[in-house]
């Protein structure tokens, strides 16, 4: 027959794993959820990326516009200065 000792251990050997099956589960689970989080995430920064590039253009383009006008407004003056002297 089996003793005591046997049954409690055959006891705990089956309740250990399936607890350990049933947490197996569950990290599968998390570990889908949080792929899931992980590929929302690297969309939400490709579309800040695409933001900030749209937003840095026009930008950018103004600011050689400005530095255009300033470069000629020197050459201007430069040809003021030279007729006045003349």
């Amino acid at each position: 027959m089996i003793d005591f000792t046997q049954l409690i251990l055959g006891i705990v050997v089956i309740v250990t794993t399936t607890m350990l099956t049933i947490i197996g589960f569950q990290v599968v689970k998390l570990l889908g959820e949080l792929r899931k989080t992980i590929e929302k995430m690297n969309k939400v920064l490709d579309d800040t990326g695409v933001i900030s590039e749209s937003v840095s253009k026009p930008i950018n383009m103004v600011s050689m516009m400005l530095m255009g006008l300033k470069g000629s407004n020197k050459f201007i003056k430069s040809l003021m200065d030279k007729k006045q002297d003349v």
